[in-house]
C-alpha cells in the first residue's frame, strides 16, 4: 500500500523531472521516489566517500612518483654537470671549431638514442629500483 503525499516543486525542477520521466519511460512519482531513496540512503554517502578516498590515494601515489622522478632527474643532472665540469679541461682556441662540430654530432646521436628509447617506452627512471632512490632503512640514520 502506498500513501499519497503532495509536494511542491519549482517549475524548472518539475520540468526536469517530467523530461527525465519521458526519456526513461517512467512515471514522475517513480523518479521522485528513486531520488528520495537515494538521498536517504546512507550507503550512497559511504560509496561516494570510498570512491573519493580511492581517487585521492591514487593521486597521492602519482604525485609521489612524480616527486621521485623529478628529484632523481635534478640530482642526475647536477651530478653530471659537476662531473663534466671537474674532468673537462678548457680547449685551446684553435680546437674550439672542431670541438663544436664534434659536439653537435654527439648531441644529434644523443637525441636519436633518446627518441628511440622514448618510442619503445623505455625510461631510465624506471630502470632504477625504488630502494636505491629511497635508500636502505639503515641509511636513513646517517
Amino acid at each position: 500500500m502506498r500513501n499519497r503525499m503532495n509536494v511542491y516543486f519549482p517549475p524548472e525542477l518539475l520540468k526536469q523531472i517530467s523530461d527525465l520521466a519521458d526519456r526513461k519511460k517512467l512515471s514522475r512519482s517513480a523518479i521522485v521516489e528513486a531520488a528520495v531513496i537515494s538521498f536517504l540512503s546512507p550507503d550512497g554517502v559511504d560509496r561516494r566517500e570510498a570512491a573519493f578516498a580511492r581517487r585521492l590515494d591514487r593521486l597521492s601515489r602519482q604525485v609521489q612518483r612524480l616527486e621521485r622522478d623529478v628529484g632523481l632527474t635534478a640530482e642526475t643532472l647536477a651530478l653530471f654537470v659537476r662531473f663534466w665540469l671537474t674532468i673537462t679541461p678548457p680547449l685551446p682556441n684553435e680546437a674550439q671549431a672542431a670541438a663544436q662540430i664534434k659536439g653537435r654530432e654527439r648531441f644529434e646521436g644523443f637525441v636519436e638514442t633518446l627518441g628511440r628509447r622514448l618510442q619503445k617506452g623505455q625510461s631510465f627512471l624506471r630502470e632504477i629500483p625504488d630502494d636505491v632512490v629511497h635508500g636502505a632503512p639503515e641509511d636513513s640514520t646517517k
